[in-house]
């Protein structure tokens, strides 16, 4: 199913602080059907689970032009805004992650996250370089002649590259420097959290993952958060149950958890649903 010309304008609609919508990460079209299909509102492509499809791991193992094929999948499956998880901007310069935004809209998403980890490591960007990269990639983003929504994401709290402090310096700058929305994967604490969203006035993103997962939607929304996403979390789910059901029937020839896995008829039904 084709979108239409320009998704920015809806996807950023969907960004309202306190009122958090869920941006769900799919890893092929099927899946970005099935949860479009489900109630998702706005579909993300994930780096890891993009990485386990390709037999890779996670953290820097994937092309540009492998992200930009498999964002174009995505959006070529389903009717609601696709954002890319663009990692790193698939290089260091700033000019490199201005040329990825063009190339991000030009297969048309509705926008991507830019981190700043020196991929494929866990080192963090200086924060000057970090700030030019994301200074750079709003420019790009705002001459497309159509919106497109930029994340800036500061990574190293999750990463162990710097503390919450660095991460409100950088997210306050990355904001001044343009970003749209704001994302520090994991912080410590839900009071941390909270910082992060009192530090902008801008959208805050946050990753259901680890002790979030206790959080639900309503506790996202009490802390101020405008966008809750899922990372690699359904893809690792999903690599569970075949590592469950694998150690089971390969170590001991059960396979009863098979008899959990769902119909195949409401698969069909939700992937016609979206067709």
């Amino acid at each position: 199913m084709t979108q239409r010309h320009d998704p920015g304008p809806a996807f950023r609609a969907l960004h309202k602080p306190v009122d958090p919508f869920i941006l769900a990460n799919a890893w092929d079209a099927g899946s970005a059907r099935m949860l479009a299909a489900l109630g998702a509102q706005a579909i993300a492509t994930s780096s890891a689970a993009h990485a386990f499809t390709l037999g890779r791991p996670d953290g820097g193992h994937i092309t540009r032009d492998e992200a930009l094929a498999h964002a174009q999948d995505l959006v070529a499956a389903t009717a609601v805004p696709v954002s890319g998880d663009f990692e790193n901007g698939f290089g260091e310069a700033p000019q490199v992650c201005a040329e990825t935004v063009r190339l991000a809209a030009e297969v048309g998403l509705a926008g991507i996250s830019i981190e700043d980890t020196a991929l494929p490591g866990s080192s963090a960007y200086p924060f000057e370089l970090a700030v030019e990269r994301i200074r750079a990639a709003a420019a790009a983003a705002r001459a497309l002649g159509r919106d497109f929504v930029l994340v800036a994401r500061a990574d190293g709290v999750m990463n162990g590259a710097y503390d919450m402090n660095e991460a409100l310096r950088r997210i306050r700058a990355f904001d001044e420097a343009g970003a749209d929305c704001l994302y520090v994967p994991l912080p410590p604490t839900t009071e941390d959290l909270r910082a992060v969203c009192a530090a902008t006035a801008k959208p805050v993103n946050a990753l259901a993952a680890a002790s979030y997962t206790k959080l639900s939607r309503a506790d996202f929304a009490a802390l101020g958060v405008a966008r809750i996403s899922l990372g690699s979390a359904l893809a690792r789910a999903t690599h569970r149950v075949i590592h469950d059901a694998a150690t089971a029937m390969f170590g001991e020839g059960d396979f009863s958890s098979l008899s959990q896995s769902i119909a195949g008829s409401r698969v069909d039904a939700l992937l016609a649903r979206e067709t």
